[in-house]
């Protein structure tokens, strides 16, 4: 069964991604909508298994890698200021608002706070590859979104960890934030030395594809140790790219985790999102209503931040629309809302849709600003 569903994720999505591009939409549009419409939301065909989700992840891990791989460290340096400006302004606009907002739903204190902090969220790998549409990716404005939603990963962690520790959980907040600082110390040091030393050593070996191989290895070693410190998955596979962006195996590396990626892992993780989608017709309103809050102050809260930062606003507003898809990174703070009971059981499918519908509106909203 398997098989067959693999099989028509990847006919479906190329048709759909073309189909996309043919309207000039960028082409992650088709792929995520062709979910929905193979999902249980419409005609069923496809559902979401665990094996679906593991190779979905391992798709998300590469396109982020692939995003490292293509970092242009110096721009990524001199974009520093501008991506504090829009990482720390574009958690403050939602948290506030999400909080002002889960008060007027009678929410406890708590679980308002929890509220901003889900809608303060963010993940840009939907964005990675609509940059990479636009050959926006490695502009100044793709290394602010880049940088930007690394601060605004490391920033939610920390507030959730904060949050959890006053709400009663057992979350001991000076191991976290150690543990956290520790990953980045260490990933920089690999980075730096050991990266180059085991691409070296790999590279002369007498088996087929030995150096993609190393660069693979290095990628799921950094996603894994990312996520044993707290710190999100795709974070760690960006970072392992721009470590070996800056060896010599830069090239070999990417050209050929390109094919790998974008042949299997990386449409069944666009096509996976769309399939999550079932029906939830009683919660329309609910969901029409934060979805439009979480859509506006994600797009102005980090719009403001590249303007301080010296964006004109048409690249402010593109670059805040490349920050408004929630993605994984929120699903994983709703998951871990509702074990902990700062999420009430029936908002957490609400959430899920939410999180789809800001996944679903990025990249025309970024097409539109960009190319305006």
């Amino acid at each position: 069964m398997i098989i067959f569903q693999l099989a028509i994720i990847l006919l479906a999505s190329k048709i759909a991604g073309d189909l996309a591009a043919r309207i000039g939409q960028p082409s992650v549009l088709g792929k995520l909508l062709i979910g929905i419409i193979l999902g249980p939301a419409v005609l069923g065909i496809i559902t979401s298994t665990e094996i679906i989700d593991e190779l979905s992840e391992i798709g998300v891990i590469l396109l982020m890698f692939l995003a490292g791989l293509e970092t242009d460290i110096d721009e990524f340096k001199r974009t520093g200021k501008a991506s504090a400006y829009v990482g720390i302004i574009g958690i403050i606009v939602p948290l506030s608002l999400g909080y002002a907002t889960g008060l007027f739903l009678d929410m406890s204190t708590f679980e308002a706070i929890f509220l901003g902090l889900l809608l303060s969220a963010t993940s840009v790998s939907i964005s990675v590859q609509a940059l990479k549409e636009m050959d926006k990716l490695k502009s100044r404005e793709g290394m602010t979104i880049l940088g930007a939603a690394v601060i605004d990963d490391v920033l939610v962690i920390i507030i959730l960890a904060f949050l959890m520790s006053a709400a009663g959980g057992e979350v001991n907040l000076g191991m976290l934030i150690a543990k956290k600082a520790g990953f980045f110390v260490v990933a920089i040091l690999l980075g730096w030395i050991a990266v180059p030393w085991l691409l070296r050593r790999f590279a002369p070996l007498r088996v087929t594809e030995a150096v993609i191989s190393a660069g693979l290895i290095i990628c799921f070693l950094y996603a894994a140790l990312a996520e044993y410190a707290g710190v999100a998955d795709i974070i760690g596979a960006y970072i392992a790219g721009v470590a070996i962006s800056l060896t010599d195996y830069k090239h070999e590396v990417f050209e050929k985790v390109e094919t790998i990626g974008y042949s299997v892992f990386v449409p069944v993780f666009f096509t996976s999102i769309g399939i999550a989608v079932e029906g939830l017709g009683s919660y329309i309103w609910v969901i029409a209503a934060l979805s439009l809050l979480a859509i506006l102050t994600k797009l102005l809260g980090s719009a403001v931040g590249a303007f301080f930062a010296g964006f004109d606003w048409r690249s402010s507003f593109g670059i805040g629309s490349a920050m408004v898809s929630r993605g994984e990174v929120a699903l994983i703070i709703a998951a871990i809302g509702l074990e902990s009971g700062l999420l009430a059981e029936q908002l957490f499918p609400v959430i899920v849709i939410v999180v789809l519908v800001t996944t679903v509106v990025t990249p025309p909203m970024m097409k539109a600003f960009f190319k305006a």
